[in-house]
């Protein structure tokens, strides 16, 4: 802009006088209106870039030298366009492949346990129809066989126990009942008033002993529950893991005989590598959860036979003291086992737990 200014001054008009003669202009005032006229027009093309300059949006970058051609310009909003579809293609593609990804798992997933669910199905049918051969491990299924039978022997025990409990305690509730009738009529009846008095001392001294055989009844029945609905349950758990695990074994044995019977070329060769490394996982496994169940069974044992001592003791010396009417004895066995009594009411709820 400057040099076309410069130009423009150095090119103007000197007037000329009509004697032929230049003006009196000097030389001093030919420079004073040349810079004149070029401060004009720099504050004239100030004012219209100020008004009219172009847009920082609309930026564009001159790619070439000085002079270059209108070929070599490129918007800055295109770049800044094409930077985020970029980045938003990006952030789509990622988030489809893994949706992707985890759909992939999950179809895996469902394909190995179709696939394993159908060779132990197979395996299944072909032992009950005497077709397929079955890993037996003859000790270990005879304790499994003895605690399934004793499990349901002490179910029973447990069922008769709690009817004896239910029973018993009705009679106490009566002899409770009864006692403080006779009581109210010793007081009403003035010639029975001794034979009233008696009788009903004797059914208050029967319902405090016989609250006392409760106690003892319900530490039996209490052991017993958790013995059989808790020990014996939690070891009948690894158990059925056990069984599920030797169908598995003896599923994937039997598919690694069918394919070593079968041909021996290279894609044969592939399918009974795989199927020897699945056979020795379902192997490792079998193995694991046998000597488990074979560890789990004797801790049983011993621990049946503990608790089972225990509280066959205290229920004979119980009932034996109750019946004699030995009341001493009876609270005696309470304490050596250590059998704490609930204060009477402790069953029934508070009057808050009652609003």
């Amino acid at each position: 802009m400057t040099d076309s200014i410069m130009n423009k001054a150095a090119t103007m008009e000197i007037p000329i006088n009509s004697n032929g003669d230049t003006g009196t202009l000097t030389e001093d005032d030919s420079l004073e209106q040349a810079a004149k006229l070029q401060w004009s027009l720099d504050e004239k093309d100030l004012q219209q870039v100020m008004v009219s300059g172009p847009n920082l949006n609309e930026t564009s970058i001159v790619s070439g030298g000085y002079g270059g051609t209108a070929e070599g310009i490129i918007p800055t909003s295109s770049i800044k366009g094409s930077n985020m579809h970029h980045s938003s293609s990006s952030s789509s593609m990622t988030a489809e492949e893994t949706t992707r990804g985890v759909a992939v798992e999950k179809l895996e997933t469902v394909k190995k346990w179709g696939l394993n669910t159908y060779k132990c199905t197979k395996q299944m049918i072909s032992e009950r129809f005497g077709r397929g051969s079955r890993t037996v491990d003859l000790e270990l299924e005879a304790q499994i066989e003895v605690l399934r039978d004793t499990k349901r022997k002490y179910e029973n025990v447990l069922r008769l126990a709690r009817a004896l409990t239910n029973h018993f305690y009705n009679m106490v509730q009566t002899q409770h009942a009864l006692g403080d009738t006779f009581a109210d009529l010793s007081q009403k009846s003035p010639e029975l008033r001794d034979e009233f008095g008696y009788n009903a001392e004797t059914q208050k001294l029967l319902c405090k002993n016989g609250e006392t055989l409760l106690g003892a009844i319900n530490f039996f029945v209490s052991s017993i529950n958790t013995l059989v609905n808790k020990t014996m349950e939690d070891t009948l758990m690894t158990i059925k893991m056990y069984e599920n695990a030797r169908l598995e074994y003896d599923a994937y044995r039997s598919d690694l005989e069918e394919l070593s019977m079968g041909p021996r070329d290279a894609v044969a060769m592939a399918r009974i590598e795989a199927a020897q490394q699945q056979y020795q996982v379902q192997k490792d496994k079998y193995e694991r959860l046998r000597s488990d169940v074979a560890i789990k069974l004797k801790f049983l044992e011993e621990n049946k036979v503990k608790v089972m001592h225990k509280q066959l003791l205290l229920f004979h010396n119980a009932i034996s003291a109750y019946f004699a009417g030995n009341q001493q004895q009876l609270e005696q066995t309470l304490k050596q086992f250590n059998v704490k009594l609930k204060p009477p009411g402790a069953d029934k709820p508070s009057w808050l737990e009652e609003q």
